[in-house]
């Protein structure tokens, strides 16, 4: 007899959010206990961890803490509000656009430990409020700056007005406040253009089925477990 709980590579496709994608799987397996280790944004792609029934949604934590790999697309020369491309736009008058030497040095100044302030448009939650049905009510909030790691930044490629970094981060590192960070350091603004998550800890996206390979019928031979892994195991690489 074939398991029926256990931890699903999921490769989230653009456009839809992280709980659409529990919603099909609970269509597909048929289990209505389904969570999944950290939200990725409708606009962002890539590794979602899923735990199917509840012995593995209730080991989900194990996944919480470990570090992340994102490939995420800048858009320098404009600022948006929710810091992504998916809120309202303002175009930067006059921009010169930076050199790469100069990119390169402002980058630079991101790698370690730094505080970061989450953006408004996020799920971070204030007082039982998240901040985006905060921002959305149009109320003043004060947020606190929150100390992240960011242990490499390489940039892949750049055009102004794109640049295209990988960034490997410790849990709780919001790439659209980095994004924008870099873009007000630069002194031409930037919000993230595209994004993709490319590995959890040891995890790699290369891994993920996408969720339209999962099916009624095979849906169990993609799962796996962490029984091995005790509270004390590391499951990150570094």
């Amino acid at each position: 007899m074939m398991k029926d709980t256990g931890f699903l590579l999921v490769d989230k496709p653009k456009g839809i959010t992280s709980h659409d994608v529990i919603d099909q799987l609970r269509k597909i397996t048929g289990i209505r206990k389904i969570g999944h280790s950290g939200t990725l944004d409708p606009l962002a792609e890539g590794l979602l961890i899923v735990g199917i029934g509840r012995p593995a949604t209730k080991r989900l934590s194990f996944f919480l803490n470990l570090d992340k790999e994102y490939i995420a697309k800048i858009r320098l020369g404009a600022i948006s509000d929710t810091y992504d491309a998916e809120g309202k736009i303002t175009e930067i008058e006059n921009v010169s656009p930076p050199s790469l030497q100069k990119v390169k040095k402002v980058i630079s100044k991101f790698i370690g430990e730094i505080d970061q302030i989450p953006p408004l448009f996020s799920a971070k939650k204030i007082r039982g409020k998240k901040l985006y049905e905060l921002a959305r009510e149009g109320k003043k909030i004060k947020v606190e700056p929150k100390k992240v790691k960011i242990f490499n930044i390489e940039i892949l490629d750049y055009k102004f007005p794109y640049l295209t970094i990988k960034v490997n981060c410790s849990s709780g590192t919001y790439i659209r406040s980095l994004a924008h960070d870099i873009g007000q350091k630069l002194g031409c603004g930037g919000y993230v253009e595209e994004l993709s998550r490319e590995k959890i800890g040891k995890f790699s996206r290369k891994k993920a089925k996408k969720l339209s390979e999962i099916t009624k019928e095979n849906w169990r031979n993609f799962l796996f477990d962490i029984k091995e892994y005790d509270e004390k195991s590391s499951l990150n690489k570094r």
